[in-house]
């Protein structure tokens, strides 16, 4: 049994008469007979009564047509799923980034847009460090991850640079430098440093430490943390200082002032957007495009 010998029989139940369902589906009549013949013998059960002027349907051929519209119904709406989901309509987007990513408008912003213009596409979100991140990529737990660092070894991955932000000094609130009215790099070289530890935070690790080496200090690294935010607390518990991206001043925490960088080096991060070089979700291409077109 096919799917068109259901619609032969729907057409049929719905016309009451062959001849007259044979024009609707642009077939001739005993061809269509034929075939409504071998439904019924298949099913082993008569679906209709044959009439002079017509055909009405059967006890069983009633039961038959309420399944058969419903089967056919289920296919066209499956049909419609699967072009909707070729157009990028609806779907699910599986987005990693790293600990500071989130808080760049970017972000957010490029989920409010694309989820306004298509409202079926759903996102799952998941928050954790760069080499988790690409292994999700690599092994399809994840479409798309927005990192603070390029890539080594791209394997199948492709990076696309969206654009570089500041970094500011987090100081606790009451340290002596806050009161500074100008304040460049090169005055933190006698603080002790909390960075966000390397394995899983590279690259703002990388870009602090190479900034300072600029500005011709080493920096007394007294603290890892294991998360960005996590830095900020030590900070406001007065164990050091830190450097984070200026997007992180949005968030408001008791005991910590950020400060811009005056004078040089300037130093900035990156703030990429990775994903599988052979994408082809046609959702998560579109989710890409808008987040360039963005940035």
């Amino acid at each position: 049994m096919e799917l068109r010998h259901l619609r032969y029989f729907v057409t049929v139940a719905r016309e009451g008469h062959i001849t007259r369902a044979a024009e609707k589906l642009n077939m001739q009549q005993p061809p269509l007979s034929q075939q409504i013949k071998a439904l019924e013998s298949e099913i082993d059960a008569a679906l209709f009564v044959r009439h002079p002027r017509g055909v009405s349907l059967t006890d069983a051929g009633r039961s038959f047509l309420a399944d058969a519209e419903a089967v056919l119904a289920e296919v066209d709406r499956a049909a419609a799923r699967a072009r909707r989901t070729a157009r990028g309509e609806v779907g699910r987007i599986a987005v990693g980034f790293t600990t500071s990513a989130p808080f760049h408008p970017l972000v957010a912003r490029a989920i409010r847009e694309f989820r306004a213009s298509r409202p079926d596409v759903s996102f799952v979100l998941e928050e954790t460090g760069s080499a988790e991140l690409l292994a999700g990529l690599r092994e399809e737990r994840l479409d798309i991850a927005f990192i603070r660092s390029g890539l080594a070894d791209p394997q199948g991955l492709a990076v696309h640079a969206l654009l570089q932000e500041d970094m500011v000094a987090a100081l606790p609130a009451r340290h002596r430098l806050v009161r500074r009215p100008r304040l460049t790099l090169k005055d933190l070289s006698e603080e002790t440093f909390i960075l966000y530890r390397r394995p899983d935070g590279r690259g703002l690790y990388d870009v602090i430490i190479s900034a300072c080496s600029e500005a011709g200090f080493s920096p007394l690294v007294g603290q890892e943390a294991p998360r960005i935010v996590s830095t900020l607390n030590l900070v406001a518990a007065g164990l050091g200082i830190t450097m984070v991206p200026a997007s992180l001043s949005r968030l408001p925490l008791e005991g910590v002032t950020y400060r811009t960088l005056s004078g040089k080096p300037s130093i900035s991060v990156p703030l990429n957007l990775a994903c599988r070089g052979d994408e082809r979700s046609a959702a998560t291409l579109g989710f890409i495009d808008l987040v360039r077109r963005l940035a």
